[in-house]
């Protein structure tokens, strides 16, 4: 493996690396072009296929991130902390009215360095914080004191979507495949063409049982077995048409909904809480720490946690993105994408030099918890899990396009069947790519995901398993092929140490569904070119 130090590396590995192994004209069984040039997906004698990716991102995908204009300039100052400033002039910017378009404006803090004590909270719609610069040079938001805690949290208010009473209407096929947009309900005439809806799909004792998570071993006293009801999947969707009680919806379901257990269902939601409109780019953030608490077994390794602990998070948003943003020695992330996030971009960013113990819990440098987001040409070094999916994500989400250098764990899903995920063209130099049985890794990991697509990803060892009732796809990977923790049955592998075509499995998937122009929206040169 090669080893790049920051960003300008990674599109310089990813060139590198695609130029030297692929083969031209060497395509996946499951996605090749059809003699109109378009992708065709091979279904499973069930109907499943690899789902369309294409819809991750802000707007949904193939839609240029905003340039807003500025409406408010702050500037660095010699002393003190600037925590209080800072948040005022982010609320004087929130308090304005919105736009046209969905904008009040940008907040501009100019070159030089901020001290923040504290957190710094975006909560109204249309609201953007901008730097002059995510390098040592540019704007520097420097996390002082000690706690554990979030920089700047992006935050809308309430749990989650709230079910719109009376439009519950069940799932009645036997089955819908992994993939499907379209499916048949009791009784659609209560739904329109853009409603908001949730794709509900239960987590019964039968299915829980058929993965046997119900039987995890009991390698210490706290592992839990799986709960009926606790491992539900929502999928947030908009309907885009119907006919008769046939309903479509704009993306792709990331699981199977089988009747023989428990089908499924669809509602109206509204969530009058959640913001949108909303981003952060061209900032640097660095987390102070004690330097005199080194890791003795790694040189380098500093293991002080009593410090800031995330340097951007979002929750409760939609329409939302993160360019260009550095973070420097926080303890667990980047930028987190939080619960109840849709339609997220979190691109050209870089996690580095965490600090922290090199245990669970720690350095998850580009972590989701949301749905339809998109995390690409990002860069981490010394983290862990920096590519990562948590618990009953429902998808699809994409990583494309990035590198993690000396990692200390594994890229992949964590834990608790996340769903309908793509890593493409990621590369982890010094670890793995793993999606697997955890068993009792935590309080129960068990199978950390299902319909995960490895496309065209490098790693020093890769763990691909196939959970009973779902499938996770190895294609064009290059790296040592592993058994894994727990004896499973491997999942489908195909062309091992040989990239495939396309090089990029979203772009492709993008410029099918949107044309060229939406790829030319949000792809570098670079990736064009390739």
């Amino acid at each position: 493996m090669i080893y790049f130090v920051g960003f300008m590396g990674v599109l310089a590995m990813v060139l590198v690396c695609v130029g030297t192994v692929r083969a031209e004209g060497n395509y996946s069984k499951l996605v090749y072009p059809g003699s109109d040039g378009r992708l065709v997906y091979a279904p499973d004698e069930q109907g499943n296929a690899i789902p369309d990716f294409s819809h991750c991102g802000y707007m949904g995908g193939g839609v240029a991130l905003p340039d807003v204009p500025v409406v408010m300039a702050v500037h660095p100052r010699a002393e003190g902390d600037d925590t209080e400033r800072l948040q005022a002039a982010i609320d004087a910017v929130s308090e304005r009215a919105l736009d046209a378009d969905g904008f009040r404006g940008a907040l501009l803090l100019k070159r030089g360095e901020y001290r923040v004590g504290g957190t710094l909270h975006v909560r109204a719609s249309g609201v953007v914080l901008r730097g002059e610069g995510a390098g040592e040079e540019g704007t520097v938001l420097i996390a002082t004191g000690k706690g554990q805690r979030t920089l700047i949290a992006f935050a809308g208010r309430g749990r989650g979507p709230r079910e719109i009473d009376g439009t519950r209407q069940a799932m009645v096929d036997e089955y819908v495949a992994v993939g499907a947009r379209t499916f048949e309900v009791a009784d659609a005439s209560r739904f329109e063409v853009g409603d908001a809806v949730i794709v509900h799909r239960p987590s019964t004792e039968k299915w829980i049982a058929a993965i046997g998570m119900d039987r995890i071993e009991m390698a210490h006293p706290g592992v839990q077995q799986w709960r009926p009801g606790t491992y539900d999947l929502r999928f947030d969707r908009v309907v885009t048409g119907i006919t008769g009680n046939q309903m479509a919806i704009d993306a792709p379901m990331g699981n199977a909904f089988e009747r023989e257990y428990g089908g499924g269902w669809i509602y109206k939601y509204e969530y009058p809480g959640r913001i949108e409109q909303v981003g952060i780019e061209h900032l640097r953030g660095v987390s102070e720490f004690d330097p005199q608490l080194k890791d003795r077994r790694r040189e380098g390794e500093f293991v002080d946690e009593d410090h800031a602990w995330n340097f951007v998070a979002f929750s409760q948003v939609q329409n939302a993105w993160a360019r260009n943003v550095t973070s420097v020695h926080f303890g667990y992330a980047c930028v987190t994408v939080g619960a109840h996030a849709k339609w997220m971009t979190v691109q050209d960013c870089q996690c580095l030099d965490p600090v922290s113990i090199i245990t669970g819990s720690r350095r998850y440098s580009f972590p989701i918890h949301g749905q339809l987001s998109l995390v690409q040409r990002c860069y981490t070094r010394r983290g862990r899990h920096d590519y990562v999916l948590h618990a009953r994500v429902p998808g699809p989400n994409a990583f494309v396009d990035c590198v993690a250098d000396i990692a200390h764990s594994d890229t992949g899903p964590h834990h608790r069947w996340s769903v309908c995920t793509l890593f493409d063209n990621v590369i982890v130099n010094g670890n793995a790519i793993n999606v697997q049985d955890r068993q009792s890794s935590g309080t129960g990991h068990g199978w950390a995901g299902a319909q995960k697509v490895l496309w065209n990803c490098e790693a020093e060892s890769f763990v691909v398993q196939k959970p009973p009732t779902s499938q996770n796809y190895a294609i064009g990977c290059i790296g040592e092929k592993r058994d894994g923790r727990h004896a499973r049955a491997a999942g489908y592998w195909e062309s091992h140490g040989q990239k495939v075509r396309p090089r990029s499995l979203y772009f492709k998937q993008l410029e099918d569904r949107l044309g060229i122009a939406a790829v030319r929206a949000v792809a570098t040169k670079a990736q064009m070119d390739e």
